[in-house]
């Protein structure tokens, strides 16, 4: 059997913790990616609960990013660093970004979400991870935002995970859908990709919300 063609090869590098790990986000992606002719090649550096000061540290993803050939460096930071502690991330952002550009890669930040228990987070969040990207010329990614829209209108399919912090697999497809419009400028409404347990009609929420927020996000600037 012949191999579908692909028009475009997109190769990624994730680095962050279960946030980005869980449900397996990157080949969320890259199977909605593979219906619209695009091939992502991904490679993910998790370590749970770590900061991107933890994988700084530790050396790996540097080196790692030195290799070369990733189109786009993607960084998740902890999820309530940005809160406690905005000029640390920002740091942390700082260093690898050098190592990113230094590599002929692009910085993507994934804006992560508020904790269930504490939806107001959501701001500081936002502000945090946009206020460093465009500093830095980054990219962002604004899962968050596209989360806290649905939880405002949809009680279901549910997004947080019983720990009401890590993503459900309808969360992170939701993630995968913003990654999709943002990075490869792609409507993820009626891609066909149908992970296991999710139902039609909540695939179909989930993509427009993500369309919506990216939308909004690119009207406003």
């Amino acid at each position: 059997m012949l191999k579908k063609k692909h028009s475009h090869l997109i190769n990624m590098l994730f680095i962050g913790n279960s946030f980005t790990q869980r449900n397996n986000l990157p080949g969320l992606l890259a199977e909605m990616a593979a219906e619209r002719e695009s091939c992502i090649e991904h490679e993910l550096i998790s370590v749970g609960g770590a900061s991107l000061r933890t994988h700084w540290n530790a050396a790996k993803a540097a080196k790692v990013i030195a290799t070369g050939g990733y189109d786009y460096v993607v960084l998740q930071e902890q999820s309530t660093l940005p809160v406690k502690n905005a000029k640390r991330m920002a740091e942390n952002v700082r260093l690898f970004d050098g190592a990113i550009k230094q590599a002929g890669s692009r910085t993507v930040l994934y804006m992560t979400w508020a904790r269930k228990s504490a939806p107001e987070a959501q701001e500081p969040i936002a502000a945090a991870y946009t206020t460093v990207a465009k500093e830095l010329g980054a990219v962002v990614v604004p899962v968050g935002l596209a989360w806290q829209s649905f939880l405002a209108e949809h009680d279901s399919p549910v997004l947080h995970d019983r720990d009401q912090s890590h993503p459900t697999l309808a969360g992170s497809y939701l993630a995968a859908c913003v990654f999709l419009a943002v990075l490869l400028k792609v409507n993820p409404v009626g891609v066909e990709s149908k992970p296991p347990g999710l139902n039609k009609a909540d695939i179909t929420a989930l993509q427009n919300a993500a369309w919506t927020q990216c939308w909004h996000a690119s009207q406003n600037g």
